[in-house]
């Protein structure tokens, strides 16, 4: 059986209301044809008129006003259908997939959302922490955390804020090893390496003055996860470039020092992202505006002391 023609319906009964195709075609937001090709579509399908029309008449046929009455119920139906979920859709309900890389996520994702589900009781939060690069369409993901300079893509992507790396390692390491002066020093160094870096164990920096310097570093660990070097870093057996939301704490309390503290790594951000489309879920709107909130400039824990500081 095919499927019923719904749209000419609903035009068929906003005609028959308003007893003109161009104020039908006023009150839908759509053209004359539009509606003229409806009740063509709708006729044909039917195999009898149900409109009597000449340039100055206008009236139904016998069929036309026995059918203009189911067509204003489905009309009527469908309104009452939209109008209830639009209702529901306001209020933020529902699971949100939400991604994040490991250490970012363990460390200040996790710990701020239990004030967002308090705000928001009937939104669950599905957290999934990877440091790999996700598929928000393939995977499902309603909202990604991604800590990047981000290219141009089809996402759409709001940049939170600025993530500053430093080359950190413990006060006995470096009163045993010596204190790098400049970043090819570090060849000659003990470099625990993140895995997942984009240049791979080429360490990359730029000077306070603009000049670049690059280093291949070795070392005694490498690991996908950056919280994972931490522990050898605070026992001294090497030095690793750190992003400062994780390092912060420990070079606040002089537990981890900043070698060459006048040169810096290609500089990154936290962006929010989120798939292109039409309109958004309340519970995705919610979220968004909240993590935005807690993670700009200014309003994250780690950019608040180091503001107040001054840079490291």
């Amino acid at each position: 059986m095919p499927i019923p023609d719904l749209e000419a319906w609903a035009i068929f009964a906003k005609v028959a209301e308003t007893g003109s195709f161009a104020a039908a075609a006023s009150d839908f937001g759509v053209s004359n044809a539009t509606v003229s090709k409806a009740m063509k579509r709708l006729e044909e399908r039917l195999g009898e008129r149900l409109i009597h029309r000449t340039s100055r008449r206008f009236s139904l046929t016998e069929t036309g006003r026995v059918l203009a009455v189911r067509a204003a119920q489905i009309l009527a139906e469908g309104e009452a259908v939209e109008a209830e979920a639009q209702a529901k859709s306001s209020q933020p309900r529902g699971r949100v997939r939400l991604a994040a890389p490991m250490s970012f996520g363990v460390s200040h994702v996790a710990p701020a959302l239990p004030d967002f589900l308090t705000a928001y009781p009937e939104v669950t939060v599905d957290l999934q922490l990877d440091d790999r690069l996700v598929d928000l369409v393939a995977g499902g993901v309603d909202v990604a955390l991604r800590i990047a300079e981000l290219a141009d893509s089809s996402l759409m992507t709001r940049r939170l804020c600025p993530v500053r790396r430093w080359v950190v390692g413990a006060p006995s390491y470096f009163a045993r090893r010596g204190m790098p002066a400049r970043p090819r020093d570090l060849k000659d160094h003990a470099c625990l390496v993140y895995s997942y870096l984009a240049t791979g164990e080429t360490w990359r920096f730029i000077h306070l003055d603009g000049t670049e310097e690059s280093v291949r570093v070795k070392g005694p660990l490498s690991a996908t996860n950056a919280d994972a070097l931490q522990d050898a870093l605070l026992a001294g057996l090497g030095v690793a470039m750190q992003p400062d939301f994780l390092a912060w704490e420990a070079v606040r309390d002089g537990r981890l020092v900043v070698a060459c503290p006048d040169w810096a790594p290609p500089p990154l951000a936290i962006n929010l992202v989120t798939p292109a489309g039409g309109p958004r879920a309340a519970r995705v709107a919610v979220l968004l505006d909240f993590l935005a909130h807690r993670f700009t400039a200014g309003s994250a824990p780690w950019t608040l002391e180091l503001a107040e500081r001054g840079s490291i």
